[in-house]
């Protein structure tokens, strides 16, 4: 008797070692604290061009990705430039199917215990008004994933859509009444006579050389962390988050520099293209 009983308690821990059987939710709680926590400030420029595509950023616990697309003979292609078009890196294929699989298999989010979006930036490289009701139609497949913006309400999904690039998307997404994205603003919008509300532009994104002199070497200038600060406050104020591209992206001080001072600005993301090193930096100001 004692043997067959062996027997089963060893058959049971191979079956739970194989992923036969589910940790019990005591257990399963206790794993999720001990995960390391995702970095929702940590933006992956141009993720695409990474090894494996969101994958990548999503080892690094980013918590947000960005995607360049192309509509190309109906078909919403991945690519930095024109002459990398591939017919096998879709949109589709790239981001939205491996996000639906992953967020079904951890209950309902990216991050599994953590219910916070996902922000997926989708910069548009060719007409935005006709790139962009392609790409409604396909987020519209995948409806239950994303946040969605419905009788002038936000109803928060796994995964946050929100496009940039070409302009001329913006007129077709206001128009809608039922939105499965939402529009990257410029720091243009903050000035707009009647801004628009962060039900429409949740996030407001624009070039770091067009708007500070400093490039992380020597000191920065005090009039240039007050006008960043400033940014931020009047940003946050609405509902919104900011985020600055072209910002210093070598490894070394002025990198360094550049990201502690937007740390301690409170800006909502980090721009990079390299993932471990603004994992390493996050995880050391223990900011993110």
């Amino acid at each position: 008797m004692a043997l067959t009983t062996r027997r089963r308690a060893l058959t049971t821990l191979a079956a739970g070692l194989a992923g036969g059987i589910a940790l019990p939710a005591y257990a399963q709680a206790s794993e999720d604290r001990h995960r390391p926590r995702p970095l929702w400030r940590a933006h992956a420029h141009n993720d695409y061009l990474h090894p494996r595509p969101l994958f990548d950023a999503l080892g690094h616990r980013f918590g947000s990705v960005e995607a360049d697309i192309y509509l190309v003979d109906g078909q919403l292609l991945v690519a930095h430039d024109p002459v990398e078009l591939d017919p096998a890196r879709t949109l589709e294929s790239l981001y939205l199917k491996p996000l639906a699989a992953r967020v079904k298999a951890n209950g309902g989010s990216v991050y599994r215990g953590h219910r916070k979006p996902l922000q997926l930036l989708i910069d548009i490289k060719t007409e935005g008004s006709a790139t962009y009701l392609e790409l409604d139609r396909r987020l519209r497949r995948y409806r239950h994933l994303f946040t969605t913006y419905a009788k002038g309400r936000v109803q928060p999904g796994a995964v946050t859509a929100v496009i940039s690039g070409d302009r001329a998307a913006r007129v077709p997404m206001e128009a809608q009444t039922v939105r499965h994205a939402f529009y990257d603003g410029r720091l243009l919008d903050l000035l707009a006579p009647v801004p628009a509300p962060a039900s429409f532009i949740p996030l407001i994104s624009d070039n770091w050389t067009l708007n500070f002199t400093w490039q992380g070497v020597g000191t920065f200038p005090e009039a240039e962390r007050q006008k960043l600060r400033g940014i931020i406050l009047a940003a946050h104020s609405r509902g919104q988050k900011v985020r600055f591209w072209a910002t210093p992206d070598l490894a070394g001080p002025a990198r360094d520099a550049v990201w502690s001072e937007l740390l301690a600005a409170d800006a909502d993301h980090l721009n990079t293209d390299d993932l471990a090193g603004l994992e390493a930096f996050l995880d050391a100001h223990r900011r993110a």
